[in-house]
């Protein structure tokens, strides 16, 4: 199964006649009916909701096409909430799921009125010093230790997660907040990181509804909602089976019928976080081929670098590159397709079998909607890309121009360096 672009080549050589690569570009018409295929999935839940991880593209044009669909905003920062803000996702819209967490962003989240999801036991002292009354709903993140597994094997090990509470943590923190006020209770619970699999989110909604009806019959609390947080994966590489969201839903639902209803909790909603798999497969780096060298392997350079997607470098992952105008000619060629950093792992792809490339070829990463361009950093003094968005009528929008020298040099505390820097930059205040 061959992975294709969502937008041609002259389509890109005219974004770069205007914006220059390397940039990350995001395909609308994708995000609006992906989006819409979850909320179908779930729409036997009538209080479902989708709050779309900020940290995976954080982006207030991306968040707010994402509103228009519904979604709300999980957000795990100060910075993330005042976007979600910003777009208009106050109150229950937005999701606080922080960890070692400052007491200002506490009070930020509850001034607007956010839910807030408490990742650990000794926050409940921390939220209490910091904001002095207890909302009327709050949420508890879980971690049942030990490792996941579902049909097809281990899927990851939550006991060497930072995050959640032990089971009797949980139960502890519920009587707690309900003795201060508390009357809405919901559970949040993230265990594995882009499962590639339908078991994933009816194996943890089943471990998580039968929690909660234990936690109903011991505490009392009225629990509310149960999010299942995210890990929802996508295929990365051609041939990955892709997630079946429709067959997800329904495995949900099957285990809501079978615990939640019999006890009484039929009117619980289901919330998700998912980042990777709404906007992942909606995003691509395009680079363009600057530099080839011949030395003990065949190397091409590229205007980007690992500044401006820096999974492959971090960890291996893999991002299937296309040559555009070349989708169908033979894979030829062996190539590492390397940036610029003066770092050895600085690469988008190892011995990948690819066309021949020529100097000024488009390159189109895959799948970088997610936790691509949110990744970048400053390393070497590079400077992180422009964004932009492209329509379904074949318009686009820059929604973030890439960042210039004077950008770096901004937050340095020496005037006087940076004066001679604008003045050797030719710069105007």
């Amino acid at each position: 199964m061959r992975k294709t672009p969502f937008v041609t080549r002259e389509k890109l050589e005219e974004i770069a006649a205007q914006i220059p690569t390397p940039f990350h570009i995001y395909d609308e018409k994708g995000l609006r009916e992906n989006i819409r295929e979850i909320y179908k999935a779930f729409s036997w839940n009538p209080g479902f909701r989708e709050y779309f991880a900020v940290k995976a593209e954080p982006n207030p044009a991306i968040l707010q096409v994402l509103k228009e669909e519904g979604c709300g905003c999980d957000c795990s920062s100060l910075t993330e909430l005042m976007m979600a803000k910003a777009i208009g996702n106050t109150g229950d819209m937005t999701m606080f799921s922080s960890n070692d967490t400052p007491p200002e962003e506490y009070v930020y989240a509850t001034d607007m009125n956010a839910i807030i999801n408490l990742d650990d036991f000794t926050m409940i002292e921390s939220y209490a010093r910091a904001v002095g009354k207890f909302p009327k709903t709050m949420c508890c993140r879980y971690n049942p230790g030990g490792i996941f597994k579902v049909s097809n094997g281990i899927m990851d090990s939550p006991g060497d997660a930072k995050y959640g509470m032990t089971t009797s943590q949980l139960f502890d923190a519920f009587k707690i907040l309900k003795e201060n006020g508390v009357e809405n209770f919901g559970i949040h619970s993230f265990l594995v990181s882009n499962a590639v699999t339908n078991d994933y989110y009816p194996m943890l909604a089943k471990l998580l509804f039968e929690l909660a009806v234990e936690l109903k019959e011991e505490t009392g609390c009225h629990i509310t909602f149960i999010n299942l947080s995210g890990g929802v994966g996508i295929p990365y590489k051609p041939g990955q089976e892709k997630n079946d969201i429709m067959a997800i839903g329904e495995g949900v639902r099957k285990a809501y019928e079978a615990v939640l209803v019999p006890a009484g909790m039929g009117d619980v909603a289901i919330f998700t976080e998912m980042g990777r798999y709404v906007t992942g497969p909606y995003g691509a780096l395009v680079t363009r081929a600057i530099h080839e060298k011949h030395i003990m392997k065949e190397y091409i350079g590229v205007d980007a670098c690992a500044v401006n997607l820096m999974r492959p470098a971090m960890y291996g992952a893999y991002h299937h590159v296309t040559v555009m105008g070349k989708e169908d000619a033979p894979l030829t060629n062996m190539y590492d397709i390397v940036g610029s950093l003066c770092e050895n792992n600085d690469k988008f792809a190892i011995d990948r079998m690819l066309p021949k490339i020529d100097m000024g070829d488009l390159l189109y990463i895959h799948d970088t909607g997610a936790h691509g361009f949110a990744m970048g950093y400053n390393y070497n003094g590079k400077l992180r890309s422009a964004e932009v968005l492209l329509h379904e009528d074949g318009t686009f929008d820059m929604i973030r121009r890439a960042e210039t020298p004077k950008d770096y040099f901004a937050t340095f505390s020496n005037l006087s360096i940076y004066d001679k820097l604008i003045d050797e930059a030719g710069w105007k205040e």
